[in-house]
C-alpha cells in the first residue's frame, strides 16, 4: 500500500498525524485498526455465508460475477463451447482490421504526407532527409 512512499514521505505523514491528532493519536490509530479488523471479519463472515448456501467453496475474489459464474456455474467443456463460435469471429475481424492497417500505412508511405505530397522529378545533392517520427499507428 504505501510501496511508491519513501521514508521522508512517511515520516512527514506521521508528522503531520501528531500536530492534527495530539495526543489523541494513539486512540485514533487503535480506532482505526480496530475499524479495519470489523471490516474483514464482516467479509470473511459474508463470504462463509454464501458458501455455505450455495454449498461451495467461495473465496473473496470469486464474488467478481465472471469469475464466480466461470468457476461455479460452468464446466471448461461449457466455456469452450462458449467462447468457439465467438473465437472465429474475433480471429477474422483481427486479420481484417490488420490488412486494412496494412493498407493505410503503404498508402501514406506512397502518398509521402510529410513533405506536402509533391516530390521534386530531379536528384538533388541535398543532404539527407531526417529520420521520419514514430507515431501512435507504427508503434501497434
Amino acid at each position: 500500500m504505501l510501496d511508491n512512499l519513501n521514508w521522508w514521505e512517511i515520516g512527514a505523514l506521521l508528522l503531520l498525524a501528531l500536530l492534527i491528532f495530539g495526543d489523541r493519536l494513539p486512540a485514533v490509530i487503535t480506532d482505526g485498526l480496530r475499524l479495519v479488523r470489523n471490516l474483514r471479519n464482516m467479509a470473511r463472515n459474508a463470504t462463509g455465508d454464501l458458501s455455505r448456501e450455495l454449498g461451495t467453496d467461495i473465496q473473496l475474489e470469486d464474488l467478481h460475477p465472471k469469475a464466480f459464474i466461470r468457476k461455479h456455474l460452468l464446466s471448461e467443456e461449457d466455456e469452450a463451447a462458449i467462447r468457439k463460435p465467438l473465437q472465429g469471429v474475433y480471429d477474422n475481424l483481427r486479420a481484417d482490421v490488420g490488412s486494412v492497417h496494412d493498407d493505410l500505412k503503404d498508402v501514406a508511405n506512397s502518398a509521402d504526407l510529410r513533405s506536402g505530397g509533391s516530390r521534386s522529378s530531379t536528384a538533388t545533392s541535398s543532404p539527407s532527409a531526417p529520420a521520419p517520427r514514430v507515431s501512435y499507428d507504427d508503434a501497434t
